[in-house]
This record gives C-alpha cells, sequence and structure tokens, in this order.
C-alpha cells in the first residue's frame, strides 16, 4: 500500500519520453519498458501506420479530413515477443518492417501535423497506454500523458543523431542510404516542423528531465533513467 491506497487503486505507472528524431528513444523506451515490467507504447509507429494505410488506400497526407477518418477505424495494436521486441499488427498484418521506410517515416511527419489527426489519435493513445507504459513520442510529456508518473527528455546533437538513423538504414539492408550530412540536414528539417507545427508540437515538458545521449549508449541511459526513476519519490 503506498500513499493511503492499495495496490489495485494506485494509478498506473506511465513513463514517457520525448524528444526529436534520432536520439534514441524507440530503443531506450523498449529496453526501459522491460526493465520496468511495462508495455512500450510506441507512438511514432501510430502516425506511420496512418501514414502507410492513406497511402495505399488513396488519402493524401495533406487531407485532414480524410486522414480523421481513417484515424476512427485504425486496427493498430502492438505484440510484445518473448525477447522482448515489439511487432505492429495493423488488423493481423505485420506492418513493422513497412512502416520503416523513408518515404512512410517523412509521411509519418506530415500526418502528424493536422490537428484533426492528432485530435483523433489521442483517444487511441490513451486507451493503449492505460494499464500503465512507457510511451515514447514528442508530445507525450505536454499532451497525451500531462500527469505522467515520470517524464523525460531524450535528445542528442544533429550530427550523433545523423550518424545513428544512417547507420539504422545501414543495418536494415538498405541498399541507397545517403550521407550523414545529407541525414542531418533532413533530420534538422523535421525538428523545424516538429517544433513549429500548431498541433501539439515538439516540446520538453517543464517537469520533464532533459537527457543528452550524445555520449551515452543505449544502456547506460536506461540504467541512468532507473536510478532517476528509482530516487523520485513515491506518488
Amino acid at each position: 500500500m503506498r500513499g493511503g491506497l492499495t495496490d489495485a487503486e494506485q494509478p498506473a505507472r506511465v513513463v514517457v519520453i520525448d524528444g526529436p528524431a534520432g536520439a534514441g528513444k524507440s530503443t531506450i523506451a523498449r529496453t526501459l519498458a522491460q526493465r520496468l515490467g511495462l508495455t512500450m507504447l510506441d507512438t511514432g509507429a501510430i502516425y506511420r501506420t496512418l501514414a502507410l494505410v492513406a497511402s495505399r488506400v488513396g488519402v493524401s497526407w495533406d487531407d485532414a479530413a480524410g486522414l480523421a477518418t481513417l484515424c476512427r477505424g485504425l486496427p493498430i495494436r502492438f505484440e510484445t515477443l518473448a525477447d522482448g521486441a515489439q511487432r505492429v499488427l495493423l488488423g493481423d498484418e505485420d506492418v513493422s518492417e513497412a512502416i520503416r521506410t523513408p518515404q512512410i517515416s517523412a509521411g509519418a511527419s506530415v500526418v502528424s501535423a493536422h490537428t484533426a489527426v492528432r485530435e483523433e489519435l489521442l483517444a487511441v493513445q490513451r486507451a493503449l497506454g492505460a494499464q500503465g507504459c512507457v510511451a515514447e513520442g514528442r508530445d507525450m510529456g505536454t499532451v497525451v500523458f500531462p500527469d505522467a508518473t515520470h517524464k523525460f527528455f531524450v535528445t542528442a546533437s544533429p550530427q550523433v543523431r545523423a550518424t545513428r538513423r544512417r547507420d539504422e538504414r545501414l543495418a536494415r539492408g538498405d541498399r541507397d542510404v545517403p550521407s550523414v550530412d545529407d541525414v542531418r540536414r533532413a533530420i534538422e528539417e523535421r525538428d523545424m516542423r516538429d517544433s513549429t507545427r500548431q498541433a501539439s508540437p515538439l516540446a520538453q515538458a517543464d517537469d520533464a528531465v532533459r537527457v543528452d545521449t550524445s555520449n551515452m549508449a543505449p544502456d547506460a541511459v536506461v540504467d541512468h533513467l532507473l536510478t532517476l526513476i528509482e530516487a523520485a519519490p513515491e506518488g
């Protein structure tokens, strides 16, 4: 029992990790979720899946109303495998790889800028994380889970983020991978779009802890976050 509440009455533990593209949010969130025994909520995958569906059915990524309609019936769910890896399922189809192409990544940035889309997906994200989760994205601590148990803003220098993104693509076997400088320019353009958009811009929550991962390995970042979580007073 904590704070006079039984375990059943305790609010679900929600840990949020916000930050720009290439900061290592997904890897860190996945490992942290495993260590804490929580589900990982990859909100970026939700927007990527929406962009994929829109491209398949012929809805323009600039069509806010059309995209909002697609959101209402988006059959997305996450499945955690025995090794801790996570699959993204669209109905019964595994789209984990299909949503990671450069084209769909660009589409996710476009569709996520629409206010109508973010409003429609807000309830979806909260429902997926209702039983407790580690959620990563760009507006988790400011909009989706403003009362999260723990909030972190993970970032790194543009050069480091670009190198990581390029290495990820090479590891996936991409044959046509641009230079680090080109990837950095693309990341900086996305940073600008994400931080200046009207709907839920990329921003650090006032009560979030900022963590620069430029010179830290993912496991070291996770250990650091766990230390901060364990040191925080219980609510």
